[in-house]
Parts: structure tokens; sequence; C-alpha cells
């Protein structure tokens, strides 16, 4: 099996990307939960257009019609307490696109060791999301949590994985010269000094997809063997390299 582009017809046209991308990552976490030991498991994490209505956190000051049914809380008796108006109200971006495989160590509690990022469309349409995307990709390492991140996004031009690079190195790094590609990252501290292990690899469309570590905190490594997986994935949707 080799990638497939899932954004350009005649592909895009018969299966919609999201969905073989929500089917992605819930094979990704199967096959994960197969090599995992006791303590870990992984899950998937998809969202998709995510809105966020103002008006359903607003209180229009109506009262309940059944008095009855109203639980009061000890504080509504003592005060009744409203904030000021805000000094600032700036235009904001959430982020409306994830998809994500999160693994967890539960020994001690639930405790995020690994993660891996699935590029949208969305994460590379436009400074703001991309500057979302690099942030919750920081925090990951900045945690010490070990990532990994696929990019297949045939739609937009973007590098993250330069512009994670970028933003938390202070010296020179090699610039991975696509704009498909899969990462790895681990976190790691050596002599006494910490350093930041990257795997990179480039991806082409009709080309097959690499292995890459996934490395969890703690210093546990697997196999993240992207191709199997994107064959299994295909095979469920009754995607055929043919018809691409």
């Amino acid at each position: 099996m080799v990638l497939q582009d899932h954004f350009h017809p005649p592909l895009s046209l018969r299966r919609h990307w999201h969905a073989f991308h929500n089917a992605w990552a819930t094979y990704i976490a199967s096959y994960l939960n197969s090599l995992l030991p006791n303590g870990y498991f992984a899950e998937p994490n998809v969202q998709f257009g995510i809105e966020i209505d103002v008006a359903a956190f607003s209180d229009d000051g109506q009262e309940f019609a059944d008095q009855d049914r109203v639980v009061r809380l000890p504080s509504d008796f003592s005060y009744n307490w409203q904030p000021t108006p805000p000094q600032q109200s700036l235009p904001f971006l959430p982020t409306t696109e994830a998809v994500e495989i999160s693994i967890f160590n539960t020994e001690a509690g639930l405790t995020l060791a690994g993660a891996i990022e699935l590029v949208s469309p969305a994460n590379k349409d436009r400074a703001s999301p991309c500057q979302a995307f690099v942030a919750k990709c920081e925090t990951y390492l900045r945690q010490g949590i070990g990532l990994v991140i696929i990019d297949v996004v045939t739609v937009r031009k973007a590098n993250l994985h330069n512009e994670l690079l970028k933003k938390i190195t202070s010296g020179d790094f090699v610039v991975l010269n696509s704009d498909l590609y899969g990462t790895s990252y681990r976190v790691i501290e050596s002599n006494q000094e910490v350093k930041l292990d990257i795997w990179q690899q480039e991806i082409s469309v009709g080309a097959a997809l690499p292995t890459l570590p996934l490395w969890l905190r703690g210093n546990h490594c697997f196999p993240l063997e992207l191709n199997a997986i994107y064959e299994r994935t295909c095979k469920e949707q009754r995607i055929v390299v043919n018809s691409a």
C-alpha cells in the first residue's frame, strides 16, 4: 500500500478526508493498544468544526418555571456578586480541528505519556491556526511528553515541524524541505544536558509510509508502523490503490 492523495480528485470525490482521518486515528490507537504494556492505553480524539456558541453560556435573566426544582447553593443566600465588564475583548480564533491519539499511563492516575498529531487542512490554513498547533506541540515537549506529527495534507503548503523547531530551539537545525512528512520527538537528559532528539522522514504520495519511533515519557519506545496501519484503514474504508 502506498499513500494516496485524499484531498484532491478523484479520491476526494469518492471519500471524505475527515472520515478517513477519523478512522486512521482509531486504528492507530487500536494498534498501540496491542503493543502497550500494562498500565498504558491509547485513545483517539477527533474534533472537526467546533463552534463556541456564546448564547449557550449567557444567562438571559429568566427565572425557572418551577422554582421548587432550583438547587440553591449557600452562596446564593449570602450575596449576589456580578463581575465588572472586561477591560478588553479581543478577536480570538480557537482550535477548531484536532485529530490526535493520546497515550496515557494509569499507574499514578491518568498521566499523558505520548501524543500523535495528524495534521488537518485547518492546521495549515492561516497564521493563527498554525501558531495554535505549534503551541500545543511545544507544550507537549516542554512537559517531556513523546510526540509524533504526521502530515499528509496536500491542499495547503506549510511545514509545521519547521515552525515548531523555530519556536523551541535557539540553535541551527536542519530544515525539512517537504510539505508532507512524519516526525518523532524525544526529550532526553544526557550528561546533565537536556536535548531534543528528532526523527524526520519525508512522505510522498505514491510511496509507502515510514515507521517512526514513538517515545513515551519514561523512555519507553514503540515502532509506529504507519504503512501497515494506513493499509488497514484503507481496507476498512474500501479504498484501493487503483481508485485514486
